[in-house]
C-alpha cells in the first residue's frame, strides 16, 4: 500500500517584516496564497526503515537524509505516535527548489498527510497544524492552502476569503537564495531604523476578498525585497521585463529569489511568461493560477 498527496506552492501577496526577537525569529504579518503548481509525496512501507528519494527539476538539491523537512514530518509523527518511522517518501518536484515559494515546507506539510494516512493514526486536524509549526514557519500554511494571513513568525493561520481566481506567473532564477542570509540583510539593511509592528493591509485583504486583480496588485507588498535584491541585484532586470511585458505587478516572492508577477487574466499571464522566457533574466517561468487547494490525497 502506499499513499501519495500532492501539495501547493504559495506566493506571498503580503510580507510585512517586523524588528528582529530575542529568539531571533521575527514577528510577521503574511499572506500566503497557494498557487496551482504542486509537489506529489509518495509513502510505502519500507523494510529498511526510513529514507527519501527525490525527482523533477533540480531534484540534486533537495537533502535525502533526515534533514529534509518530510523526513522530520514522518519522524516526529512516528514519536507522537510510538511508531518505527518504516517509511519510504518519494517526492516528485515540480515546485521550484530554493526558490521562495515553500517547495520544502510544502514537502513536510504532504509527507506528514500521507504517514498519518498511511499509518491510520488519526492525528486530529489541530495536532497536524501543531506539527507542522514545529517543522517550520511556512510548513502549516502549505497543509491548509487556500489563503490566509499567517503571524507569530507566519505559522498562526487565520483563512481568509477569494472572490476569484488571480493569474501569476514565476520566474526562476539562476541560482538559489537563502532565508537565513535574506533575513540577516533584512536587518543590516534595518540598523538604526524604527521597524513598525507588522500588519496585514486591510486594502489587500479587500482585494482578495473581492477577487480584483488590479485592486491586488495595487496592494501587495514584499518587506524582503530590498534584502533579496541587495544580495541578488540581478532580480531587478527579471521584474523591469515582466513589468514591460504588461504584468500589473512584480515582487520577489517570498525570501527569493524566484520573482512573482500578477497579470489580469489567463491570457496575459501567457503574454507576459513568453515576454519573460526571450528576455534572457532568469532560468525557467511558470505559470499558475490561485487559489489551490492545500495538501490532498490523490
Amino acid at each position: 500500500m502506499s499513499v501519495t498527496v500532492r501539495v501547493p506552492a504559495k506566493v506571498n501577496v503580503q510580507l510585512a517584516v517586523g524588528a528582529a526577537r530575542p529568539d531571533g525569529f521575527h514577528d510577521l504579518a503574511n499572506v500566503f496564497l497557494a498557487v496551482g503548481l504542486y509537489d506529489e509525496v509518495t509513502v510505502t512501507p519500507s523494510p529498511d526503515g526510513l529514507r527519501v528519494t527525490c525527482e523533477g527539476p533540480d531534484a540534486g538539491q533537495v537533502p535525502l537524509d533526515r534533514t529534509n523537512l518530510a523526513a522530520r514530518a514522518a519522524l516526529l509523527l512516528a514519536e507522537r505516535y510510538g511508531r518505527d518511522t518504516d517509511v519510504h517518501i518519494h517526492i516528485a518536484k515540480d515546485i521550484p527548489v530554493a526558490g521562495g515559494m515553500a517547495g520544502g515546507s510544502a514537502d513536510g506539510a504532504g509527507a506528514l498527510l500521507a504517514c498519518d494516512t498511511l499509518w491510520g493514526t488519526g492525528a486530529p486536524r489541530a495536532e497536524l497544524l501543531d506539527i507542522c509549526a514545529e517543522l517550520g514557519s511556512d510548513v502549516p500554511f502549505s497543509l491548509v492552502g487556500g489563503a490566509a494571513l499567517g503571524t507569530g513568525r507566519g505559522e498562526k493561520l487565520t483563512a481568509l476569503e477569494v472572490g476569484g481566481t488571480f493569474h501569476w506567473v514565476f520566474a526562476m532564477a539562476a541560482r538559489g537564495l537563502s532565508t537565513p542570509a535574506v533575513f540577516r540583510e533584512f536587518d543590516r539593511l534595518a540598523q538604526g531604523r524604527d521597524i513598525p509592528g507588522p500588519v496585514a493591509s486591510q486594502d489587500l485583504l479587500a482585494a482578495l476578498a473581492k477577487g480584483d486583480p488590479h485592486a491586488l496588485a495595487a496592494t501587495v507588498s514584499n518587506d524582503l525585497q530590498p534584502a533579496a535584491l541587495s544580495l541578488f541585484p540581478q532580480l531587478a532586470d527579471t521584474l523591469a521585463a515582466g513589468r514591460a511585458a504588461g504584468a500589473l505587478t512584480a515582487l520577489v516572492s517570498g525570501s527569493g529569489p524566484t520573482t512573482a508577477f500578477l497579470a489580469p487574466d489567463a491570457e496575459a499571464a501567457a503574454t507576459v511568461a513568453d515576454a519573460l522566457r526571450a528576455s534572457g533574466t532568469c532560468r525557467t517561468v511558470r505559470t499558475a493560477p490561485g487559489p489551490a487547494p492545500g495538501a490532498t490525497v490523490v
